[in-house]
């Protein structure tokens, strides 16, 4: 079975909340929730890809430093298995707006239990609630 590789982020604001996006329509697990980020492409750190990542589909800029590795996720799907690093971050330059047709929604961290998210995102929400 193929490995995926693909780094996450937990955007905290300064109130505590985290930003979650609800994958679009047409994608696979459409109306779902998940953390920002993406796959890790050849060559890319896990770092670099969620630079990338959020520069692509938030519009918003941040740096390694900001970066700070909190846990992750590990789970067979039915084609594949996801490996995938799951970072917080606190500081950023830009506002996060939806540039990819995804809704975003900033919540509480005890609140993430309310938003239907794919099943290898489950396990994160308690290392971020115990952690926020």
């Amino acid at each position: 079975m193929k490995t995926v590789l693909v780094s996450a982020v937990a955007l905290v604001d300064v109130d505590g909340r985290v930003l979650v996006a609800q994958r679009p329509p047409g994608k696979t697990m459409a109306g779902l929730w998940e953390f920002p980020g993406g796959k890790v492409e050849p060559g890319e750190t896990p770092e670099a890809a969620l630079i990338r990542e959020l520069h692509e589909e938030l519009g918003i800029d941040t740096w390694q430093s900001c970066l700070a590795p909190l846990t992750f996720a590990s789970h067979g799907y039915d084609d594949f298995h996801l490996l995938m690093p799951l970072y917080v971050c606190r500081r950023w330059k830009g506002i996060p707006q939806a540039r990819e047709g995804q809704t975003l929604k900033w919540v509480r961290p005890n609140d993430l239990r309310d938003y239907p998210m794919p099943p290898a995102d489950i396990p994160l929400i308690a290392m971020l609630r115990d952690l926020l």
